[in-house]
This record gives structure tokens, C-alpha cells and sequence, in this order.
């Protein structure tokens, strides 16, 4: 499902923790380039940034020891594209209910984290998605959705578009060039997530 429309986009993919390399491998699929971000000179020259699932108090203590969090911060407002899965969502929210840890504070969302329960529940369901119903792709139907100590969006500003929803909580949501999930995308064989990321960065340039 590679696409040639994507290949002059570099996606950088934190990867500080967590499943940076299924976002690496699903991004060459959808026909773009990724870059691993592990220091601040990483993130020269992106087109976006994803931040992949992972453990978000670890990923938020890296992110401030390798002085990444106020520069990634900084280009979000400044309009940088950014998908964040599982942790990444937590992440890219506003406020966590449930704790305290560095968050980038980008969408106005609030979170909280292992939602579901711990990993011993995590479970895989059929989302209905209907943003991912766009005409150049072959695949339809529900998206496979793995929830692994996954969070959910307790709360949303009135600019979040929520995109999915699973057991009546949000899983899913859009905010200007932000885009976030509390499933992992990254871990199907199914690439209309990334592809549907990456349409929205072709829109903004």
C-alpha cells in the first residue's frame, strides 16, 4: 500500500522507549522516510513527529533528560504535524488524571492513563473509524484496535474532533495537525492510521 505521494516526507519517531520501530517499518511501507529522534539536532527538517506507545512516565522523564521536551513542545505550537499512540497520547494531552509526569501539553485533551486495566487485560477490538473512509483506500471496514495498558480521553476541548470510541470512551481524536490514539496502529498489518496521518500533513504543506 506504499504510496508515492508521501515520499519526500521525513517522519521522525521518538524513540527514546517503547515501539518506535513498528512506526520506522509501517511509515517505509506507506512509502515516506522515517528518522529515529534520540537528541534534539534529530528533529532538523521533519514534516512531522510521531510519538509511539510505550511507558509515557519514562518517555516524559527522557524527553526532559535529553532536553527534547520544551524543543518538541515549541514545534507543535508551531504547527508541527504530531501522531501520538498509547503513550503518546498521554503525552500530547493537556492534563493526566490519574498522576504526575512531564507532559508535552500540546492537545487539549484530558487523559487517563491504563485506563483499561493493567497488561494482563489487554484485549484487541473492531473500531468503527469513519475518518479513515477516504477514497484512495482499497482496505475497508473496522480498524483492529490493541489496547495494551491503554489509556482513554476523559475530556475534550471543543476544537478535538473524536474520531473513535470504544465501551462509550473516547480512543480516538483529532486536533488541527495532532493525531492521537490510545491503541497501537503501529502493531497491524493495517497502514489507513499512518496513511490518514500523513494525508494530513500533505493538506498542511
Amino acid at each position: 500500500m506504499s504510496n508515492s505521494r508521501f515520499e519526500n516526507l521525513i517522519i521522525g519517531v521518538l524513540a527514546l522507549q517503547g515501539a518506535f520501530h513498528e512506526h520506522a517499518v509501517a511509515l517505509e511501507k506507506c512509502g515516506a522516510t522515517a528518522r529515529k529522534v534520540r537528541r534534539r539536532r534529530d528533529l532538523a527538517g521533519l514534516d512531522a513527529l510521531i510519538i509511539p506507545g510505550g511507558e509515557s512516565t519514562t518517555i516524559g522523564k527522557l524527553m526532559v533528560s535529553y532536553h527534547l521536551l520544551e524543543e518538541i513542545k515549541g514545534l507543535g505550537a508551531e504547527g508541527l504535524p504530531m501522531l501520538g499512540t498509547c503513550a503518546g497520547l498521554v503525552m500530547l494531552a493537556r492534563e493526566v488524571v490519574d498522576g504526575d509526569q512531564p507532559l508535552l501539553g500540546l492537545m487539549d485533551i484530558k487523559v487517563r492513563r491504563n485506563a483499561f486495566g493493567r497488561q494482563v487485560r489487554s484485549f484487541e477490538s473492531a473500531l468503527e473509524i469513519p475518518a479513515l473512509a477516504v477514497p484512495e483506500e482499497t482496505v475497508a471496514g473496522p480498524f483492529p484496535g490493541i489496547f495494551i495498558r491503554a489509556p482513554w480521553i476523559e475530556s475534550a476541548g471543543l476544537g478535538v474532533d473524536i474520531l473513535a470510541e470504544y465501551d462509550g470512551h473516547a480512543v480516538a481524536a483529532r486536533q488541527d495537525s495532532m493525531l492521537v490514539t490510545a491503541f497501537h496502529p503501529e502493531l497491524t498489518e493495517d497502514l489507513r492510521l499512518h496513511l490518514l496521518f500523513l494525508g494530513m500533513i500533505k493538506v498542511r504543506s
